[in-house]
């Protein structure tokens, strides 16, 4: 058993994210135990649940119908937003190969001269 201190230490979050995490009803707020509310294993593991969620992009609204479908055993609606999340990933990365390609290529018009304005920052200023 820990403090929401400990608990915010150990899941690598401020205490004040615990605070709101519980607001949201994302986590559970525990009765007092002899004046200080007492989390255990099962809130560290809620926790870096929601912040595992969070890393690949889930919104706290997502994670909440992620903790609902979890007790109700949903996994079709998990999965659907699992590969909602996946599309969203997709298109990110072809965004960003998109933006590669363009910037290698301007790299690449840079090296083929010294003379003249440098294509990469000509490019940008035209932006």
């Amino acid at each position: 058993m820990m403090t929401i201190g400990g608990l915010a230490a150990a899941g690598g979050v401020g205490v004040e994210t615990i605070r709101y995490y519980q607001r949201r009803d994302l986590m559970k707020t525990p009765p007092r135990d002899g004046g200080a509310r007492r989390y255990g294993a099962e809130d560290l593991r809620r926790l870096l649940f929601i912040r595992h969620a969070q890393a690949v992009g889930f919104s706290l609204d997502e994670i909440s119908e992620l903790i609902a479908l979890d007790a109700s055993r949903d996994r079709s609606r998990a999965r659907d937003l699992a590969r909602a999340r996946i599309a969203v990933f997709d298109a990110k990365i072809a965004d960003l190969m998109a933006a590669r390609s363009a910037l290698q290529r301007l790299a690449d018009d840079c090296a083929l001269s010294d003379k003249g304005p440098c294509p990469i920052i000509a490019a940008f200023e035209a932006a």
